[in-house]
């Protein structure tokens, strides 16, 4: 099979010999025919021009396997026909886990009160973690890993997606409950994805419904939050911290308010990084199923958006 690697050049040196690995059978190539390709393996900022790719020349390609979990910036291109599939390995669940598991412990155990300014704080005692409620925005595959991770460790964890679809061991509330699955999160995370329906949907009404003091966590999209509403919100305490992974743009300007707000961590979109090892393995399988004919993983609902 012939394949193009439709992805910024910076990306070929770490991806190539995975891919490759993976899929030996394949003839990754970087340039040529479009008419002459069976798939591509897709990222945003191809090409380098600046210019939106035009799928239309590719008449032979059975499959468009993007890079990326988030798929927002594919979607919306009129000439892709061929069917789209997004990116879901072990490695970026993982990473999304460790990094959220990571954060909701630290709000939990209260890390940052701990000054070491030789103040002795016996008194600020931690709750259990089953004293805990944590809610998960959006449940799909990273929703579920990090939901059962948290339920592992003890937390109440409430789980929320548009359609409720239950997962075992988590309660999993839909669509209109998500004013009680606000009202339960001492520890909100974010890994929705962006949809018409998902933009601003933590506006300044639905973050008022928080327990004081509270932690948000984002790693799903910029576009969840509205950022003036959470800016005055963490001014009144409710939330009480946000921890934001990934923003309306990126890199995050100098001059955001973000980044002098004391109660903004910063991180520069690290959550969940597509790892070629683990991921190149999915990319192989999928390429093979669509030189089969048969059902591809992890495809878009171009409907949806995801």
């Amino acid at each position: 099979m012939k394949v193009l690697f439709a992805a910024p050049a910076r990306l070929w040196d770490a991806w190539s010999p995975a891919l490759r690995n993976a899929c030996s059978e394949m003839e990754l190539c970087r340039e040529g025919d479009p008419a002459g390709f069976d798939a591509l393996i897709y990222a945003p900022g191809y090409p380098e021009d600046g210019t939106v790719l035009d799928f239309t020349p590719f008449t032979r390609a059975r499959l468009v396997q993007s890079l990326w979990a988030g798929v927002e910036r594919i979607v919306t291109n009129p000439t892709l026909t061929q069917p789209l599939c997004r990116m879901v390995d072990p490695g970026l669940a993982q990473g999304m886990v460790d990094y959220c598991a990571g954060w909701a412990m630290r709000a939990h155990l209260g890390m940052d009160r701990y000054a070491q300014d030789g103040i002795w704080r016996n008194h600020l005692t931690p709750p259990l973690a089953r004293e805990r409620g944590v809610t998960v925005l959006g449940m799909g595959e990273l929703g579920r890993a990090v939901a059962s991770a948290l339920t592992g460790l003890g937390f109440r964890v409430t789980g929320w997606s548009q359609s409720g679809r239950p997962v075992p061991g988590i309660e999993a509330l839909a669509g209109a409950a998500l004013p009680e699955a606000l009202r339960r999160a001492e520890v909100l995370i974010c890994l929705l994805p962006d949809t018409p329906e998902t933009r601003n949907l933590l506006d300044a009404d639905r973050l008022a419904l928080l327990p004081q003091g509270a932690t948000v966590i984002n790693a799903g999209r910029g576009t969840l939050i509205d950022e003036r509403a959470l800016l005055a919100a963490l001014d009144q305490g409710r939330p009480g911290h946000a921890v934001l992974d990934v923003f309306r743009s990126e890199p995050l300007p100098p001059d955001h308010p973000f980044w002098a707000h004391p109660g903004v961590t910063v991180t520069p979109h690290v959550a969940a990084e597509t790892r070629p090892v683990s991921a190149a393995p999915v990319v192989a399988e999928n390429l093979r199923r669509a030189m089969r004919d048969e059902p591809l993983l992890h495809l878009v609902d171009r409907t949806r958006g995801y």
